[in-house]
């Protein structure tokens, strides 16, 4: 038996394609607007413009960049296999972005007062990958 197994019988992990264009434009000193621009379905880029627009306080528009990332995550997601659960491992680096999205998206749900949300996504980012939610805090 290999360590990997799931033991549980739940769906497989889904791991989506590398895509280096964003990440690498982002490591070299991008600015997450123009990435965004370039590579509009981004997880990675959305949830970098959330984190700075929260950073400068502006908590509105990380919830509106945090939303669209989420949104463009998921559709990548179904698009490799996911049915609506199961892990979104965090060790696998193309899904940090969805991750990130996910966890900006309980943020700044949680800093406008919508609870519900902000307990709606903290739990699907548990759900998806308790690595994610403990790295990203």
């Amino acid at each position: 038996m290999s360590i990997h197994e799931n033991l549980l019988g739940g769906p497989p992990p889904t791991h989506l394609p590398d895509d280096p264009g964003p990440r690498e434009l982002l490591a070299s000193g991008s600015t997450p607007t123009d990435v965004a621009a370039k590579y509009p379905t981004s997880s990675l880029a959305w949830a970098r413009l959330a984190d700075e627009a929260f950073e400068r306080g502006s908590v509105v528009e990380s919830y509106a960049y945090a939303r669209t990332g989420y949104h463009r995550g998921l559709d990548a997601l179904r698009r490799n296999g996911w049915k609506g659960h199961g892990p979104v491992p965090w060790e696998h680096e193309p899904n940090r972005g969805f991750l990130r999205a996910l966890h900006a998206l309980a943020r700044a749900a949680q800093a406008i007062g919508e609870q519900e949300e902000y307990e709606r996504c903290s739990q699907f980012l548990k759900d998806s990958s308790s690595t994610a939610a403990q790295v990203l805090g």
